[in-house]
């Protein structure tokens, strides 16, 4: 992810809006939308990557009763981000799979689910529904929080006390001492059989 959350008050570099009065109340409405390269590179800036190659949101927005929506999609993007160790440019496909429930009437939380976490997938039915709104925030959620380059690794930097042997990366992995606790591999062991037939 970049290095900002997505916020939805913010002013967004891309609108594909669609009236709710608009559409066919019967059917599925299709859509496809894909921004042109003047737009992707002011979507790049506002996301905080280096370059967005190509961004598309292909689905439906199906009626569902009287008055609410589902939308069903495809996110696919290609982005470019500076490696996190060492800065070389990092290209990673992107695919989502994308849904969203508009409700005219949202059900309001009370007792438990008032703590309850919200469902990310529903939404308060407007007069819009902004495609591109949906495109960027699965951009957001979608993208590396630290994107790696082939064969970038950490360098593994030993420190300790004088007289103190100092800790390895895998000895503080959880299951570090288990081959001591029980008494060595099945390697180790089938060799120390064999010494003392021996």
């Amino acid at each position: 992810m970049s290095e900002h959350a997505f916020d939805p008050t913010a002013p967004l570099p891309w609108s594909q809006p669609l009236r709710v009065a608009d559409l066919a109340s019967r059917k599925p409405n299709r859509f496809d939308i894909t921004p042109d390269s003047a737009t992707c590179a002011m979507i790049a800036d506002w996301a905080g990557i280096s370059m967005l190659r190509r961004l598309r949101l292909k689905g439906t927005l199906t009626p569902q009763g009287r008055s609410d929506w589902l939308l069903e999609a495809e996110f696919n993007a290609r982005v470019v981000q500076p490696c996190a160790i060492t800065l070389a440019p990092v290209t990673t496909d992107l695919r989502e799979s994308v849904v969203r429930r508009y409700l005219a009437q949202m059900p309001a939380p009370s007792g438990e689910e008032a703590e309850m976490p919200e469902d990310d997938t529903t939404e308060a039915l407007g007069s819009v529904i902004d495609l591109a709104a949906v495109a960027l925030e699965a951009l957001e959620l979608a993208l590396p929080m630290f994107p790696r380059a082939a064969g970038a690794a950490l360098e593994q930097t030993l420190a300790a006390e004088s007289g103190v042997t100092p800790l390895r990366d895998a000895d503080t992995r959880p299951f570090a001492g288990l081959k001591t606790l029980l008494g060595g591999t099945q390697a180790d062991k089938d060799g120390a059989e064999d010494t003392d037939k021996n």
